[in-house]
């Protein structure tokens, strides 16, 4: 019968919870309300999300505040409503055009940071098509009109457009980045011009550019100078969106980014720069056809709609210009500081390729033989492995990301690096309040995780040769592990089935890892990772430079047999006992006739046989048996009373391997120790044997086998003591029975 548990009954009462009653016909008050609103914001099953909630400063309030205005403005007679607006709408406008010196621009304030793009090519469209107002799509079956997106945006940007406009896929023309001469995150702009040109040849209508002011992924900057030049050459809009846009704003930029102010439409994100939480994105246009920015939906003639910049308008009045400067200036000065002492950790690449324009950091743990740790050659240790370093740095990454929180690090890969990690303050300096002490702790960790990283990438190829020399030992080559490598411990049983094979190996290894765990030691073990297309394995984790992997691996295969001498035991107990139970009934039942004829018939009769045994004392000659259980297999009991051990024996069978393997205070698997030069590869069974080779006594010399004193007729058990009816001596002590 089906039980419920304690997670099935905790799931029951979450969805009973999750399901909304009915209205109450009364309703219910204000502060009953707010309770129930703030119990499911603060929920206790929900804490670790609760911490990592955002801080919401002063400026925070204000754009907070700048919502729940609006909602009030609303209200008001549609005259008021109309003038304050404009004014709100004007003024925002006029603030960020002068900040990112943008000239005679328009603003559009949207909450999806792609929907300004969006509207923007609809304005395009509306202007190049001269009937799209009033024949629509037809027209654009005349002429496909076609958007050029470089490789570095962000993923899914052109299809989102496509999706929009209704446009198919094959208007989204995808600009590699230079493969041959300059940056590789930059748009080649000769196979552009090319591109371009065959579109118009074959009657197409080159519409809209998309260009990278800081990419998503690095930061890096197109040549935006030289696209300009070649968007008015075919008539093209050119459109700038990324995270160095922010650096407007300072008063000493690089003309690289100071270019973007040329374009004809930007997108920016000021709430992440200034830690302003829910306020709007703002695309920036120029476009002299009032109608046309209305058709393309740029500008609204409703009022309610012009509230959007509300939020905006108030926290930009409270940092005002200097704050708002200083907010990015801190950001990029981060950067620098970050930038500056990477350089002095080897084996720690940069990807940076414009220092001074681009406030987003990327680095990479990469080890080459130049850089080798510890004075040795990593050469062959799968340096060259790009997806083993891959796997490492992903590793680093998330490691400091949870040692140092503040610094808002993640980890990114890039189509030609790799997995490297990002620090971009810009995003989340200003939520996350991030200052110097940050960075240099973020340097600290960074120092103490590279020879780490060093080490683990020398002993992988030293653990897989180990690993290779032991016949119950398989290699599992998984090299998205961030750690020394995956083993497989194989049965040596070759009388089983696939599926119970199977089963036995999972068997085998999962209790393998508990023991490692159980081990003083470092490592970390574990059965991988969730999602592991390798099964029935044992991951090891990170090393350290005094790691000894052969230790390692001959307690790895010698704990997986001991695992697997166990559970043959235990698998044939069974009928081991059955057998042997089988056995002393045979034993037991021809004992008694060999008693029944040495002593004979009346001393079997009750009352008879004491007055008989009186007159004519008889010793009997049935000799007690233990059952030994390894061996499946009746022994007698003589050397166990002539040693007196039976108690250690106990004792013995209880001690761990694993004890008699470590020393007291010393971490195993040390090469500096001499914790490592005690492990041997010898079974429990070894160290019973041991213990029956001690020599015996003084004292269990002194009571024999005679001086016993058990009863006459014994019962029924897997072991038999020895019978004597001669009385113990007054003083001296008897030995108890033992019936096992």
């Amino acid at each position: 019968m089906y039980r419920e548990t304690a997670e099935d009954t905790g799931r029951r009462r979450l969805s009973w919870r999750d399901i909304p009653g009915p209205l109450q016909g009364d309703g219910q008050n204000v502060v009953t309300i707010l309770q129930l609103v703030q119990n499911l914001m603060h929920d206790d099953e929900d804490k670790q999300a609760h911490r990592r909630m955002q801080y919401v400063g002063e400026q925070g309030h204000m754009a907070l505040l700048g919502h729940s205005l609006a909602a009030y403005i609303s209200v008001l007679d549609r005259d008021r409503l109309r003038k304050l607006t404009t004014r709100i709408l004007s003024d925002t406008t006029l603030w960020l055009c002068r900040l990112f010196r943008y000239e005679n621009g328009s603003a559009y304030y949207h909450e999806d940071d792609r929907e300004g793009l969006v509207k923007v090519c609809r304005l395009v469209i509306n202007a190049r098509y001269e009937d799209y107002a009033t024949e629509g799509f037809t027209v654009l079956s005349v002429k496909q009109p076609v958007i050029y997106q470089s490789a570095s945006c962000r993923p899914g940007l052109g299809q989102h457009l496509c999706s929009q406009l209704g446009l198919p896929l094959s208007s989204l023309c995808i600009v590699p980045c230079n493969t041959m001469f300059g940056s590789q995150h930059q748009m080649d702009i000769a196979l552009l011009d090319k591109l371009i040109r065959d579109d118009v040849e074959t009657g197409k209508l080159p519409l809209l550019l998309i260009a990278n002011a800081g990419t998503p992924g690095a930061g890096h900057t197109d040549k935006l100078s030289r696209l300009k030049e070649l968007c008015v050459q075919y008539n093209v809009w050119l459109h700038v969106e990324g995270v160095n846009l922010a650096t407007l704003v300072l008063g000493q930029i690089s003309s690289v980014v100071t270019a973007a102010t040329k374009c004809d439409s930007m997108t920016l994100t000021p709430g992440p720069w200034l830690g302003l939480p829910a306020v709007p994105a703002v695309t920036l246009y120029r476009h002299e056809d009032p109608a046309l920015s209305l058709a393309a939906g740029l500008t609204s003639s409703q009022p309610v709609e012009k509230l959007r910049a509300l939020p905006l308008w108030l926290s930009l009045q409270y940092l005002g210009h200097d704050g708002i400067v200083e907010r990015i200036r801190h950001s990029a000065h981060l950067s620098q500081t970050l930038l500056e002492q990477l350089k002095s950790l080897t084996s720690i690449k940069t990807s940076v390729e414009d220092e001074l324009s681009s406030p987003v950091v990327v680095f990479r743990f990469s080890q080459d033989t130049s850089s080798a740790s510890s004075g040795g050659s990593v050469e062959g240790y799968f340096s060259g492995d790009r997806e083993v370093q891959d796997s490492l740095n992903r590793w680093l990454g998330e490691q400091l990301a949870l040692l140092v929180p503040t610094s808002g690090v993640d980890v990114v890969e890039l189509e030609d690096e790799g997995v490297c990690v990002r620090f971009n303050p810009l995003m989340t300096a200003a939520a996350l309040g991030t200052q110097e002490s940050d960075v240099a702790l973020l340097v600290e960790k960074l120092a103490e995780m590279v020879p780490v990283l060093s080490c683990t990438l020398r002993f992988r190829l030293d653990f897989r040769e180990e690993v290779l020399q032991h016949a119950c030992l398989s290699y599992i080559e998984d090299l998205s592990w961030p750690g020394l490598g995956a083993v497989r411990y194989e049965s040596r049983r070759t009388d089983l089935e696939e599926g119970k094979r199977q089963q036995e190996l999972e068997k085998i290894n999962t209790e393998l890892v508990k023991k490692l765990r159980e081990l003083d030691t470092d490592l970390e073990f574990s059965t991988g990772p969730e999602f592991s297309e390798e099964r029935n394995c044992i991951f090891i984790g990170m090393a350290t430079e005094d790691l000894d992997v052969a230790a390692l691996v001959d307690t790895i295969a010698s704990t997986g047999r001991e695992v697997e001498e166990s559970g043959k035991l235990l698998e044939n107990m069974t009928e081991v006992v059955r057998k042997g139970i089988l056995e002393a009934e045979l034993q037991l039942q021809k004992a008694s006739e060999e008693k029944l004829m040495e002593e004979g018939v009346l001393r079997q009769i009750p009352l008879v046989s004491s007055v008989v045994n009186w007159f004519s004392p008889v010793q009997s000659s049935v000799k007690g048996r233990t059952f030994n259980l390894a061996a499946g297999s009746l022994d007698t009991t003589d050397p166990i009373y002539a040693m007196k051990a039976q108690t250690n024996k106990e004792g013995s069978s209880e001690t761990p391997t694993a004890t008699a393997k470590r020393l007291p205070g010393q971490k195993l698997f040390r090469r500096s120790g001499a914790g490592s030069d005690s492990f041997s590869e010898t079974s429990s069974v070894c160290h019973l044997e041991e213990t029956f080779r001690e020599p015996l006594p003084a004292e269990t010399s002194e009571h024999t086998e005679s001086d016993l004193e058990v009863p006459h007729t014994p019962p029924f058990h897997a072991e038999e003591t020895s019978v004597s009816d001669q009385r113990v001596p007054d003083g001296q002590g008897a030995e108890p029975d033992s019936i096992r």
